[in-house]
Order: structure tokens, then sequence, then C-alpha cells
């Protein structure tokens, strides 16, 4: 009797365990069917080609819309944190700038509309201070004055390398025009991409041109080229940076050995393009995206599974600049080595106050197929 009173309770167990690996099993391949059915509809919905009759825009390409994997590639030993984890996702195809916009570019925007930069305007210390920590002290009226951030080499090896304050200085009178301070200029630079740009300069400029900033999706999409699994957008082969971008070769930040042909900034288009026909999408400047900065927005899109066209997170976060409104930049800049940052890799990111205007900061512009046609409807 006792044998049986067990066997009764085994047979009871083993019941309710079948029953819950059933019950699972099947809510699984629920779930796995609906993320099939899901990924399914968004290929189908998906923007691959030029739509007929739509030109290609001068100094643009065509970005053919497609399926890649947003974030840190796996054999990557360069990976920061906060490029993780990856997650997939699925763009529509959209026109992509082939260039930074130039200096000579800005320039006829601002003799269009006679705009006035950021880093050229008086400083309302009322408005500052509602973006600084509260009690930040008011600094002296000779150092509140309009400029910009300006990179300074270093006359000796930095131990330190988490300080920027040994490399950057505030240079009163630097801006887009003057991008060394007073008495320097743009003259004989036309080429040159345009920098000491903040986030409302770019954007400024993108409403008059009729286009907008890149996501941070669609921006590390097209630089990816079509081999989408890669650290470089020219493979893996770090041996091949010096002959296909401009970043900082040597010791940073006190010598720079000019393999790459440059020791600051070089004109766009100066080293080979990607397989897509964009140039410069690794090292010369940073780029502006229209994605807030949000150090969980990785986990919350790896969570929500395959997303069409991410616009990134609805507000900033960033613990360590907690009063900071900060958008994400892309690509690296001339500044860019592999002991501090390394950040010529695609899936490389950093995050930057909308209201920052620097010396290795620039942007480029999109063009999608929703623009156009909302463009012709307003016609």
């Amino acid at each position: 009797m006792i044998g049986n009173k067990h066997q009764k309770k085994y047979n009871v167990g083993l019941l309710l365990i079948t029953t819950i690996v059933i019950i699972t099993s099947c809510k699984q391949k629920q779930k796995s069917k609906q993320v099939e059915e899901t990924s399914t509809k968004i290929h189908k919905q998906i923007v691959k080609d030029i739509p007929k009759g739509v030109p290609t825009p001068e100094g643009m390409v065509w970005i053919p819309g497609g399926k890649f994997t947003q974030g840190a590639v796996a054999n990557d030993t360069m990976i920061m944190m906060h490029e993780n984890p990856a997650h997939p996702v699925v763009v529509d195809g959209f026109f992509m700038d082939t260039t930074e916009v130039t200096n000579a570019q800005y320039q006829k925007f601002i003799d269009a509309t006679n705009y006035v930069t950021v880093a050229e305007r008086e400083i309302v210390w009322e408005e500052m201070k509602k973006q600084l920590p509260l009690n930040t002290p008011k600094p002296h009226d000779s150092i509140l004055q309009p400029g910009s951030l300006v990179f300074k080499k270093a006359k000796e090896s930095v131990p330190n390398l988490y300080d920027y304050s040994q490399w950057w200085q505030w240079k009163i009178g630097a801006n887009w025009k003057q991008p060394l301070g007073p008495g320097s200029s743009i003259a004989g630079k036309n080429n040159y991409p345009v920098i000491h740009i903040a986030y409302e300069d770019a954007v400024a400029y993108c409403n008059w041109a009729g286009r907008r900033l890149p996501t941070e999706a669609e921006w590390e999409y097209a630089s990816r080229g079509k081999d989408k699994n890669t650290i470089f957008f020219w493979g893996n082969d770090v041996e091949n940076l010096r002959t296909r971008a401009n970043t900082w070769e040597g010791e940073f930040p006190s010598k720079n050995t000019k393999a790459d042909g440059y020791e600051n900034k070089a004109p766009v288009g100066s080293y080979p393009p990607n397989s897509y026909g964009l140039y410069d999408m690794a090292g010369n400047v940073w780029e502006w995206t229209r994605d807030w900065y949000n150090v969980d927005y990785y986990d919350q899109l790896k969570q929500q599974g395959l997303i069409l066209n991410p616009e990134g997170a609805t507000e900033p976060y960033n613990p360590n600049n907690p009063a900071m409104w900060e958008k994400v930049i892309k690509g690296g800049s001339f500044l860019c080595n592999d002991s501090y940052c390394a950040s010529y890799r695609s899936s490389a990111r950093m995050a930057t106050s909308i209201d920052s205007s620097l010396e290795h900061l620039g942007f480029r512009t999109v063009l999608s197929i929703d623009m156009i046609n909302n463009s012709k409807d307003t016609e």
C-alpha cells in the first residue's frame, strides 16, 4: 500500500512536470511563430530599392534598405560597454551625402539665411545655467564669451587619458569661420568638413536643404557598407587603418606620425569610400545623429526583438552627465587612437551635449522616401 501511494504521487508529479513542459514548449513555439511572422511582415514592408521616378540628388547615394545587427561585433576586442547588447534592426532605404557637409556648402546656407551658429552667439548665463548642476558658480565675464572647444596638442606624454581637459581648451572666438580662434580662417579650405557645429546648427542646415540628420541606426547601417558583420567598414584588419581613415597615428595626444597623411582634419573624400560610395565614415570628424544618448536604449531594443526604423530613445539618460542633454555622435575623428577610444569602428558611439561645438565635430545629411513623398504632397 505504501509503495502504491508513492507510485501515485510519483505519477501525479510526473504528469504535472510533463504538462508544464508541454505548455512551456507551446508558448515558446507560439512566441517563435510570432517573432517569425513579425520578421516576415517587416521584410515585406521594407523599402529596398529606389522607387521609380525618384532621381538621386546631387552629392548623395542610395543606401538600399535591409537588416543588420546594430552594436558590437562578436570578434571586436575594442568593444566599449555602451555598444552592447547587439540587437537586430531593419531600416528602409534612404539617400545619404557621400561626404561630410563642407565649409563651402555651409557657406551657401549662411549666405541664404544669415544664420548665426551657437558658437558665434552671445552667451546668456541665465539660459546656460539651466543645463548645469545646481549652484554652479557663474564664470567671470572675460570667460563667458562666444567660442568653442579647440584641440590642444600635448607637449609630452599624458598618463591619464580620462582627463580630457589636457587636450581640449575653450577658445573665445573659435567658430566654423575661425576654427582655431581669432586670426584663423577657412580660406582655401572649401572642401574641408565644416566644424564647430552644435546640434541645432546642423538641424538648421538640414531644414534649409530639405534634408534631415540620420538616425543612429541609419548611420551605422550605411557606415558598415555591404558587409554588415565586420569591425571596420573595410573588414577586420586594423593594419589597413592608415590607408582608409584620418585618425591619430602615434602616441595620443602628444605625437602624431601622420602616417595617414594628415595630423589634423583632411579634405572630404581623401580616403577610399566604403562599398556604398560613402567617404569618411571612419575618422576625420565625428558626425551628429538624431538619437538621444540613453544608456538603457540598446537593452530596450534588444528586448523588443526586430525593430523597423528605430528613431532612438524618447529622452536622454547618461548617469555620468545627468544634467546634459546629449545626442549620439558616430564615426570618430582625426583624434581617434586605439589607446583610448578607437572610434573608427562601425559600432563605436559617443555622447555629446546638444549645445556643444568642437573642432572635430561635423555632420552629413540624409533624405528618406517619406520626406520626398511629403514634399510632393505639399506642392
